[in-house]
């Protein structure tokens, strides 16, 4: 069985929530991989926990103290001399000013632009990907508010800064799904050629239909919705250049990075107005199920807005909401 080296990497982050820049450093002469870029961190010494390596790396390396963290992602990653686990925190908060003490130099660059460093370790790539997805993931409620007032709802929100919405409401007629599908793209813009994907998913948001992946391409969406039921029927990805799927239990979580989705949703997390007699997953067992999740994940079920940054510290990448957003 292949030895797997435990890391603790930090995504730093500064400026606007909504476009923050994130730092990268280069790795000195004489080490592995010398002059390629990475998220700064290290290997995880005997006796420490990730977080104490996360800690003690970026005093060593940075000459920083982290104030406050968020656990996010963790991968694995094997190169010729190692497989790594690299276990990815995200920092808005430290004092001490950043020097490259262990590093030959240090950058920042803006989430979802083109990186002006290279090369950049292949570990990495996937974080530069995930770092792109905004803090709240909408769904439609057409089915509750009616078509035209949740038309009105979405068109206020894109105008707010909204980033990524889910276009829900399966029990629609088809016709009718269609016809408001095709109008929240209008609203949205954007179309879903790869080539056209990138630096932001769209000129406004980023819509994904649920679970069609025909009404999805005749419309035009950006990408496609998985339910847990189909995540488990497919053997590959679909093609479309954003693919999630909504997730229950572990084995789900791992599906979904089988297949090698994008995100997931992961829930109920506490009682609904749908479910509002079912008990959630709760946050210590949320915490429990995306610990080692290589994937970023939303959590789902009674959240609001305001419960982002709990739901951050609880390792979730932001929350998903029908009911919260506006």
């Amino acid at each position: 069985m292949t030895a797997i080296t435990e890391v603790a990497a930090a995504v730093l982050l500064r400026g606007d929530a909504a476009a923050p820049e994130f730092l990268l450093a280069q790795r000195p002469p004489g080490k592995v991989y010398a002059g390629y870029w990475e998220f700064p961190g290290g290997k995880v010494e005997p006796g420490e926990t990730v977080y104490q390596a996360l800690v003690r790396e970026l005093q060593e390396e940075l000459g920083i103290t982290v104030d406050d963290v968020w656990p996010w992602v963790c991968c694995e990653f094997t190169y010729p001399h190692a497989t790594v686990r690299l276990r990815f925190y995200r920092i808005r908060a430290w004092h001490g000013e950043i020097a490259p003490i262990e590093h030959s130099a240090f950058a920042w660059l803006k989430v979802g632009e083109p990186a002006t460093v290279a090369p950049i370790l292949p570990a990495n790539g996937p974080i530069l990907q995930a770092l792109e997805l905004p803090p709240l993931y909408a769904l439609s409620n057409a089915e509750e508010n009616g078509v035209e007032a949740e038309l009105r709802r979405i068109e206020r929100a894109l105008a707010g800064g909204l980033g990524m919405l889910q276009l829900r409401d399966k029990t629609l007629a088809p016709e009718r799904r269609e016809e408001f599908a095709r109008a929240v793209m209008a609203l949205a813009g954007g179309d879903e050629r790869p080539e056209s994907y990138g630096n932001g998913c769209a000129p406004k948001a980023c819509v994904l239909i649920n679970d069609d992946q025909a009404l999805a391409r005749a419309v035009g969406a950006h990408g496609l919705h998985l339910s847990s039921q189909q995540l488990w029927q497919l053997d590959r990805r679909p093609d479309f250049a954003r693919v999630a799927a909504s997730c229950h239990s572990a084995a789900d979580l791992a599906r979904a990075a089988q297949l090698g989705l994008d995100f997931v949703v992961l829930g109920p997390l506490l009682p609904t107005a749908t479910h509002p007699g079912a008990a959630g997953i709760g946050w210590a067992e949320f915490s429990r199920l995306v610990e080692r999740s290589p994937l970023p994940v939303y959590a789902l079920g009674g959240m609001q807005p305001e419960m982002l940054e709990t739901a951050c510290r609880a390792g979730a990448h932001g929350v998903a909401l029908m009911r919260g957003w506006r």
